[in-house]
């Protein structure tokens, strides 16, 4: 009875210090699916925690995404660069009531997912802390829960949506439309994102930025 008292014991204590260490990432990954106490255990054996320093570069051009970040803190953007050396900000990373699932993790998805080489850098704007989980963890994940299955697929679906939604309304919807929409459901980032880099991420100039933001009294970090 005691040995047994003592297995809860432990099992309910590493239990709860996975769960303190990685509580944003169960909180979001339960708004979808519901995980048991042994299946959170699972899944949280996985996990491990990682920094990077602003100016870091997670990920290059070329390199396999081997890694699944989850961003805890901090903020990262993915960004392709043309011929001409210019670079265009693709995607945003960061985490607040704002964030939908491709803002929270930092990857490039179609690289990890089929293990080939990415077509966007991704590097750190601030410091950054994520929750880190590895293609063949992924895999194992999978394998053992069916509900893992069901989350990959959310990604998947999640992941065709937003590059969906970004191509058309770049092509559909004006200048001012974009910035409204980002203006209204990502406000956070007009503090924190250069100038420049959501000029790129909206598909317009830096100049045209400064005009709509003079037009809605707004001041953005250069």
């Amino acid at each position: 009875m005691n040995r047994f008292i003592a297995y809860e014991t432990n099992l309910s204590d590493t239990i709860g210090a996975l769960t303190k260490m990685f509580s944003l990432y169960k909180n979001f990954i339960q708004r979808d699916l519901s995980f048991n106490v042994l299946e959170w255990k699972l899944i949280a054996s996985q996990l491990s925690l990682k920094t990077f320093q602003k100016g870091e570069i997670i990920l290059h051009q070329g390199d396999i995404c081997k890694e699944l970040y989850f961003i805890n803190s901090g903020l990262a953007r993915g960004y392709v660069i043309n011929e001409r050396g210019k670079d265009f900000t693709w995607s945003i990373f960061f985490n607040d009531t704002n964030a939908h699932m491709s803002n929270l993790f930092v990857t490039d998805y179609e690289s990890f997912l089929h293990q080939k080489a990415s077509t966007i850098h991704i590097e750190a704007l601030e410091d950054c802390e994520v929750v880190v989980t590895s293609f063949w963890d992924i895999q194992l994940i999978y394998n053992k829960l069916k509900k893992g299955e069901r989350f990959g697929r959310l990604m998947a679906e999640e992941a065709y949506s937003y590059l969906h939604n970004h191509i058309i309304e770049r092509e559909t919807k004006s200048a001012k439309e974009r910035f409204e929409k980002f203006l209204k459901q990502t406000p956070y980032l007009l503090e924190k994102v250069p100038q420049y880099h959501i000029a790129t991420f909206l598909g317009i100039t830096p100049q045209h930025l400064s005009r709509l933001k003079k037009e809605y009294k707004i001041n953005i970090c250069e």
